[in-house]
């Protein structure tokens, strides 16, 4: 764990001032470590029944496809809003530098 948190650079005050960004390209551009990473995501995982996993604009684009294949799942994105083409729920989220609002299809998901 210690050898992938050191593949993940920081970047102080990005995107704005007070801000510490974790940069994980650093880690994807490292065959192992991005495998590494996809291995424990899905170990965590292995024993429970898992249909579809979500992930969120845009690192969750990155690890969720990933994972799904692994698991043996759909995947499913979720979208900043106004970027999916059908009917949609939404979500308002906050972070530190701001708000923003994600989406899904509303048939991404069946009971």
């Amino acid at each position: 764990m210690e050898r992938l948190k050191r593949l993940i650079r920081e970047i102080p005050d990005f995107p704005k001032p007070g801000i510490l960004f974790y940069d994980i390209t650093t880690l994807l551009k490292d065959p192992e470590g991005f495998r590494t990473t996809v291995d424990l995501l899905s170990e965590a995982f292995a024993s429970e029944r898992v249909d579809r996993v979500v992930g969120i604009e845009a690192r969750g684009f990155i690890f969720a496809p990933a994972l799904a294949y692994k698991l043996g799942a759909g995947f499913i994105p979720m979208r900043k809003s106004n970027k999916l083409p059908a009917p949609t729920e939404s979500v308002t989220y906050t972070l530190e530098y701001g708000t923003d609002r994600l989406e899904i299809h509303k048939d991404a998901i069946e009971p």
